[in-house]
């Protein structure tokens, strides 16, 4: 049982706190740990794999335009329908298993690769050091760290050397923090909680051994992690819930208006209840669900194998209206790997003393490895002889460099690099081309303008200095009246191909914006590189310095953001949505607050477990050209998903409604309930196709944009279209061809299954219709349709269905209808695209 003051745990040190968790510097007994590991409250507890299955499941039908066919479900059931029942039943469990099963499939594969990253620790047991995953870690453990190892838990330092640790993600300071055991105020605030290690962060240098406090959600980072996973509707899920209710509050006035106004003529209750319930289904868009969730599901597969995991498969949608992806430099940009461009003197040429005296500091440097001295170590020299270590003063962070002394040739030198304006503070002295020795002052100002040039170049450069020593102990009082040697000078090239991805990005009409913690210099040198001209830079500090209202109009202006602290990343992002749909791509602890921010946020396999949990999308791949693809997947997804929303609202709305109002002027109903739902049949099959249908490269080249302001426009305008020719198809069936209830109800049946047929065709492209190819699926199973309209009224059972077969004129005129509806609906089409979609 923990005290109630762990909360403040860092006012006691850790004599204090080995009584009260019954552990000691040699840590937990493994029984111990076992016990309290099974009892802890500290961990995240999760469902079990039925549970969340279950949740997932019933979640599928939570929408209301499947809450619409449940409940027509229930009224063909009370009303003994029981084709009906079945047919919607299929539709509506058929539709929630595969979205059910895609979308534990892709949680499954995250969990995978989650698995294969878990973070691991090394803990104290019973005096021995065990490696083990991070979950199974317990208060009262004690953890041993060293250099680059993350922070599994809450923890008070018991002992530690030359720690540094950072802590940017947690309290914004952007350099590490130096950590030392002891004991504070309970109030101190977080970021001066030197003796505290917390989980998220991680060790830069030093070493250390720490007492577990705070375990699981009980930890601030912890907190953060809950907070990062929430579950948060995507822009299309809200924009078909919107849909959604919008059709079902039309469905129902009209369906109730229309039984009510049958019962008053006396009509039969059950044929009245039948009529109203087969136009409810008709109006209904009952495969939308299925067809989302069917091109959803296909985009991820494809997705998946070009190296991008779907999280969330209602992501896709929102990834196709990208219109905007920012990213830091690198690893996307540039290759994310150090190299040394030149190691030249304090005049810029290139230096053999230099590349020694880099070589061997970085070759006996025993701290944690970094990717500066990795990539010094692999430098060739031209000396055989190789010095002795007599010793080393570490690299801090306040000091900024680091001291290796080394004896060759009887004689002892010490060698010191690191950040320019620290090594220059410490030496009074530089080394000439020629070899000789100046006094450093008359040399500064050409050497500072060098180092400037260096990064106008987007060159990294640090500093490295020497001097010869005698037989004192090597420590920080050394480091001075040193004599200037020259520059490192390193860089992260550009990735190959880069300038091509970006310019894929722009024909999407996606552009690139790139926020990195790199000095502007860098940042302005990447941007001429991969081809942005005239790029305007925005640091950190005018970020810090601009209103929130003044940042939208200069976020919209700015190509590279640099110099950004981490806090400043969520602030960046939410004013740039003001005017796009935002992409984020982030893979620190630093950036989860980004992703969350952004409309669509996207991690790595490599990144920090809260980045991957808080992404719609996890790259296997960190490569911008995946993201391309998947941008066009989206789009495509969300070009298909559109075509059966514009049908629907169209022709089949259009179609329903004139058989509603029909309904009231003639003296039988216009169709049958059961042809209703028998047209729907019909045109069922081609639609469903409408997920893997071709999608024209225009509506590709441009982002896709929910928009049910124009959705309604077209629902207005082909509506009014679609109900002009069925009082064209009325007043030809009732008043010039005077045919009786069965062949007037057949009449148009064939007209009204004709019409969406061909209205998919036409809506499926903003081009004329026979301009653009339709996926084979669709094509095939509209054929098959159109050939079964126009015999079912010649077939045995036609009479059980209430078709009855038409004479040569009457088919021939339906057909002649039909031809103009498809002339006109065309012509109207390119309008109405060309009108809408450019205003």
């Amino acid at each position: 049982m923990q005290p109630t003051d762990d909360t403040t745990f860092w006012q006691f040190d850790s004599s204090y706190w080995f009584q009260q968790l019954g552990s000691s510097d040699k840590g937990l007994s493994q029984k111990a740990a076992a016990t309290l590991l099974r009892n802890s409250d500290n961990h995240k507890k999760t469902d079990t794999r039925l549970q969340k299955d279950i949740k997932l499941l019933l979640g599928q039908f939570k929408s209301p335009l499947m809450l619409l066919l449940i409940g027509a479900v229930l009224l063909s059931a009370f009303l003994g329908d029981t084709s009906d029942v079945f047919i919607i039943l299929f539709i509506v469990l058929s539709t929630g298993l595969l979205s059910f099963f895609q979308e534990r499939n892709a949680g499954r594969v995250v969990e995978k690769l989650q698995s294969m990253i878990t973070l691991k620790c090394n803990v104290l047991r019973e005096g021995v050091e065990t490696q083990m995953n991070a979950e199974k870690i317990v208060v009262g453990d004690v953890l041993l760290f060293k250099a680059g190892d993350m922070i599994p838990a809450d923890c008070l330092l018991i002992e530690s050397n030359e720690l540094y640790a950072n802590e940017a993600s947690l309290t914004g300071e952007s350099y590490p923090v130096r950590k030392q055991e002891g004991k504070l105020e309970a109030t101190t605030e977080l970021a001066k909680r030197v003796n505290c290690l917390w989980e998220g962060t991680n060790v830069v240098s030093g070493n250390a051994k720490a007492l577990v406090i705070q375990t699981g959600s009980n930890t601030i980072f912890g907190s953060i992690a809950q907070s990062a996973t929430r579950n948060v509707e995507t822009t299309f899920e809200k924009g078909i819930k919107d849909f959604g209710f919008f059709l079902m509050k039309i469905t129902l006035v009209l369906s109730i208006f229309i039984l009510v106004i049958n019962l008053i003529n006396h009509k039969s209750p059950i044929e009245s209840a039948l009529f109203a319930l087969a136009l409810a289904v008709g109006m209904a868009p009952e495969l939308l669900p299925a067809i989302t969730t069917i091109a959803m599901s296909a985009g991820a597969k494809r997705m998946l194998a070009k190296k991008v995991i779907v999280k969330k498969l209602a992501s896709i949608q929102n990834l196709g209206e990208v219109n905007l992806l920012c990213t830091d430099k690198t690893g996307t940009i540039t290759t994310g790997t150090i190299k040394v461009n030149g190691l030249v003197n304090g005049f810029g040429n290139e230096n053999e003393e230099v590349k020694e005296l880099a070589y061997w500091n970085a070759s006996f440097e025993s701290g944690y490895s970094n990717p500066i001295d990795d990539a010094l170590k692999e430098v060739k020299i031209a000396s055989n002889t190789v010095p002795v270590k007599l010793g080393e003063i570490p690299y801090d962070f306040l000091r900024k460099r680091l001291s290796i002394a080394v004896k060759k040739d009887s004689q002892s030198i010490l060698i010191t690099k690191g950040a320019y304006n620290q090594i220059l503070e410490i030496c009074t002295q530089i080394k000439l081309d020629n070899g000789t020795i100046e006094d450093i002052a008359s040399h500064k100002t050409e050497v500072e303008k060098r180092y400037e040039q260096f990064g106008v170049d987007g060159l990294r450069a640090i500093a490295i200095c020497y001097k010869n020593i005698g037989e004192e102990p090597i420590a920080k009082g050394l480091e001075t009246q040193m004599i200037f040697a020259g520059f490192i000078l390193l860089e992260d090239p550009i990735k190959e191909g880069i300038v091509e991805t970006i310019s894929e990005l722009n024909k999407l009409q996606v552009g690139l914006k790139i926020i990195t913690g790199d000095n502007k210099n860098v940042a302005l040198s990447i941007a001429l590189k991969i081809g942005i001209k005239n790029p305007k830079i925005l640091t950190g500090s005018e970020v810090f310095a601009t209103s929130t209202e003044a940042m939208y109009k200069l976020v919209k202006e700015t190509h590279i953001f640099a110099e950004v602290e981490p806090q400043q990343k969520e602030r960046i992002i939410m004013a740039l949505r003001k005017s796009y749909t935002v992409a984020y791509i982030g893979d620190g602890i630093n950036d989860v607050s980004a992703i969350n921010a952004a409309d669509v946020g996207i991690s790595v396999e490599n990144a920090v477990d809260v980045a991957r949990e808080a992404a719609d999308f996890v790259l296997m791949k960190k490569s911008l050209m995946v993201l391309v693809d998947g941008i066009q997947e989206g789009r495509k997804t969300f070009a298909n998903t559109l075509k059966y929303i514009f049908i629907n609202t169209g022709s089949t709305f259009g179609n329903m409604f004139s058989v509603a109002i029909a309904s009231l002027l003639l003296p039988f109903l216009p169709m049958l309930p059961k042809q209703i739902l028998l047209m729907n049949f019909i045109t069922d099959f081609p639609y469903l196709t409408v997920a893997s249908d071709n999608v024209d490269q225009e509506q590709l080249d441009r982002p896709g944009k929910w928009d049910l302001k124009f959705i309604r426009n077209y629902m207005v305008i082909f509506g009014i279209h679609s109900s002009l020719f069925d009082v064209i198809t009325f007043a030809t069936l009732y008043y010039v061809l005077k045919v009786k209830e069965s062949a007037f109800q057949t009449g148009w049946f064939i007209e009204s299954i004709l019409t969406e047929l061909f209205i998919l065709f036409i809506i499926r492209t903003h081009k004329n219709f026979f301009k653009s190819k339709p996926g084979k699926y669709l094509f095939m199973l509209s054929i098959v349709g159109l050939v079964l309209t126009l015999c079912l009224p010649y077939l045995p059972f036609a009479n059980d269905v209430g078709l009855t077969p038409l004479p040569l004129l009457n088919l021939g005129a339906m057909v002649l209808i039909v031809a103009l509806y498809i002339l006109t609906a065309d012509l109207l089409k390119v309008w109405f695209f060309k009108k809408y979609r450019s205003a």
